[in-house]
């Protein structure tokens, strides 16, 4: 690898500059949205619904739109197209008056997401054809720490602006306006068109690629929304700090995972996207285990840390080794499935993490774990079918 390949891309540095903005516009919302949930009287299974429908409403879109992207061999239109939506409805957010607003919403927020997802991660990967685990650390680093600039504004915002969730939201809106700008600067990855016809089913995709989405299939209904995170928090708190301290661990979190992000990428650049994964699945079942019963500030500061940790790996190591296995002529297309296959998974998901949030906290957590820890025996189960290949 020489150090023309090394050198990070224009194009991925205003993606990632786009995703800082936008993502902290997002993370203004994130860590309040349970508690706007439960304040505008919905309960754990409410919770479940959102978080689940937030990432599976829009699941048949987001291959789509990968396989637009593929067939035109143009991704920057829907790129652009999905932070405008994005943008639109989280100003339409914060006029909700009941939960199910909330859940409304939010599911067509994700409409942006489903449109820009497939096609952006497939930029990446073209950008940095030889170094993609660090292409996608970058993305991923510079968007947890436009997460976690947002999470810090939205705490002073709560803290010492005294403002309330409505008037949150409504500035975090037009914050995803602004992210729009650095979008007017990137160049097209312009790909030669190929002529394949739209199959929504995992027909036609390298027989590698089929094994890892059954296997992170399972890890996506373990992985439970963070809102159960930042809800288990508030059982230590009382009065205005059950609002504040919840939002101060979502901080600490993606502090974590804005750190872990890069290194961790460039690590699996190095030992295996595979093996990279692997540990974030075995840390993730840690850290759900210890939710269970945890029972200090101490322990929860911990487990918040390895639980950006976790995160970090599994986002950004997956994505890069789905583009790996997809190869590059169906690379939109594999990324697209892959996400509509984790959408879909992630419905169920939330309710029984909402079902068994009703009987107990403790449950939900339980399942995650048990669940993960499976995820991570079948990925060395099929160690043999997950070999990656030569990179293009």
């Amino acid at each position: 690898m020489d150090s023309k390949t090394r050198k990070t891309s224009a194009t991925v540095l205003l993606l990632g500059i786009t995703s800082f903005l936008n993502d902290l516009s997002s993370e203004m919302i994130m860590p309040i949205l349970p508690m706007f949930i439960t304040a505008l009287g919905g309960g754990g299974v409410a919770v479940g619904l959102t978080g689940g429908v937030r990432d599976s409403m829009v699941s048949l879109l987001k291959v789509y739109s990968g396989f637009i992207s593929d067939r035109t061999g143009r991704r920057k239109p829907l790129v652009t197209a999905g932070y405008s939506i994005s943008s639109v409805f989280k100003i339409l957010l914060s006029f909700s008056t009941a939960w199910w607003h909330v859940l409304v919403f939010t599911g067509l927020e994700r409409i942006g997401k489903g449109l820009r997802t497939a096609p952006r991660d497939a930029m990446i990967a073209e950008s940095m054809p030889q170094a993609r685990g660090k292409g996608f650390g970058i993305h991923r680093a510079l968007d947890s720490m436009g997460a976690t600039t947002g999470s810090a504004v939205a705490l002073l915002l709560l803290w010492y602006g005294e403002m309330d969730f409505h008037t949150i939201i409504l500035i975090a809106g037009f914050i995803s306006i602004v992210s729009l700008v650095p979008l007017l600067w990137v160049k097209d990855t312009r790909k030669r068109p190929v002529a394949i016809t739209l199959r929504i089913s995992l027909k036609g995709l390298p027989r590698r690629l089929k094994v890892f989405i059954l296997v992170s299939s399972l890890f996506t209904l373990a992985n439970i929304s963070y809102m159960f995170f930042i809800l288990r928090t508030q059982d230590y708190f009382s009065e205005s700090l059950a609002v504040v301290i919840p939002v101060v661990f979502y901080i600490i979190f993606n502090i974590s995972y804005a750190a872990s992000s890069v290194p961790f990428g460039v690590l699996s650049d190095r030992i295996g996207k595979r093996r990279t994964i692997l540990l974030g699945y075995l840390l993730f079942s840690v850290v759900t285990l210890g939710f269970v019963s945890a029972h200090s500030t101490v322990a929860l500061v911990m487990l918040f840390l390895l639980y950006g940790v976790a995160m970090a790996i599994v986002d950004a190591c997956q994505r890069a080794f789905v583009s790996e296995l997809s190869g590059s002529e169906l690379r939109g297309t594999g990324l697209g499935a892959f996400h509509t296959v984790m959408g879909l998974m992630a419905l169920p998901s939330g309710l029984v993490a909402g079902f068994l949030w009703e009987a107990s906290p403790q449950f939900t957590f339980l399942y995650a774990a048990i669940l993960a820890f499976l995820s991570a025996v079948l990925l060395l189960l099929f160690k043999g079918y997950l070999v990656e290949p030569e990179r293009a």
